[in-house]
């Protein structure tokens, strides 16, 4: 389709009459959304994280499945400044930035690597999601009739289960299941892949299975908005296939909610995966998570705050992190906000 070229007439010295292009939907986003402070910050807490997660080797200063059973709970002198309740049975030593677990592993290092699970599942969730919905939704909303009645019920059905009572019955039952399965079948390769990734295949299903539901039934109601556009219509007339439709003119226009909705639940998805690990469902050890440390940590957090402490700080910036950019982008796609500073 041929773009539209919207310009501005305005007065120029000598009463000549002057143009001015204006600017695109998304460079007005943009503008809006770089002007949000919050979204900024969001933005770039998000950006350093990745870069963490990706030089994880050259960040870590130790190993972070290296066990030293000599310096178990070690904490740096800066530590004791922080909890100043450690001080009278403290083990100094300045080779761990933020302190050794109870088996002598280094806080900083499981940390970083814990930045890798997290922003995997805030990645790979919401990309399973929107692949689902947007499919099941946009089938559901464009063909409508029984069809539609029939899909939503399924749905409706779906979201009558708790999710996460789901999920956990989902993996225990894989957990338990796959590790007595004869060599060469698809369940064992299945669950040799799952163990390659240190466990966060079964993460991702249960997360994808679960997370659909609510992008279905958004991603239907768009289209449902959109499919009696006059365009659409024009569309109709002139012969146009339902696919070439559905992915020229009616999908273009839907993804900027479905985008805006799918980052204000990663915060959502990273919780999910910090429970799991917190329960032992998540990932398997020696792969460090964040839950997985705070669970570790809430056995001796009276003694020894820092091992609690530290991964649930880092926790709660990652998902403050994505909600301000969420937030931020929603009110820079917010087309009723365009043209406002």
């Amino acid at each position: 389709m041929a773009q539209v070229k919207l310009e501005s007439a305005t007065l120029g010295s000598g009463g000549k009459l002057l143009t001015q292009k204006r600017e695109s939907l998304f460079q007005d986003a943009f503008r809006r959304l770089i002007r949000n402070r919050a979204a900024v910050i969001g933005g770039a807490i998000i950006i350093l994280l990745i870069s963490m997660a990706v030089f994880a080797p050259l960040i870590a200063v130790k190993s972070f499945e290296v066990q030293v059973l000599v310096d178990q709970n070690k904490v740096p002198e800066w530590v004791t400044s922080v909890f100043p309740t450690m001080k009278p049975y403290a083990q100094f030593s300045d080779d761990y930035p933020f302190g050794a677990d109870y088996v002598g592993r280094d806080l900083f290092s499981r940390i970083v690597y814990g930045a890798r699970v997290s922003l995997t599942v805030a990645f790979i969730g919401p990309l399973i999601s929107l692949l689902i919905g947007v499919i099941y939704g946009s089938i559901s909303g464009y063909f409508g009739g029984r069809l539609d009645d029939l899909m939503m019920r399924i749905v409706d059905v779906l979201y009558a289960f708790p999710s996460l009572l789901f999920i956990i019955l989902l993996l225990a039952f894989f957990r338990s299941t796959l590790m007595h399965l004869e060599p060469g079948t698809f369940a064992y390769a299945l669950g040799q892949l799952d163990a390659k990734m240190g466990g966060l295949l079964f993460v991702f299903i249960g997360i994808g299975l679960t997370a659909w539901e609510t992008m279905a039934r958004l991603t239907r109601g768009q289209v449902l908005s959109i499919r009696e556009k006059e365009y659409v219509e024009a569309a109709h007339t002139i012969g146009a296939s339902n696919l070439r439709i559905m992915f020229h003119h009616i999908l273009p226009n839907i993804l900027g909610p479905l985008i805006v909705a799918e980052t204000l639940a990663i915060p959502g998805y990273i919780a999910t995966e910090a429970f799991l690990s917190f329960i032992g469902l998540g990932v398997n050890p020696p792969t460090p998570s964040w839950g997985a440390m705070i669970s570790d940590g809430a056995n001796t957090i009276r003694s020894y705050p820092n091992q609690t402490i530290f991964p649930a700080l880092a926790l709660a910036i990652t998902m403050f992190a994505f909600n301000f950019l969420g937030d931020g982008l929603r009110d820079a796609l917010d087309p009723r906000l365009r043209g406002t500073q």
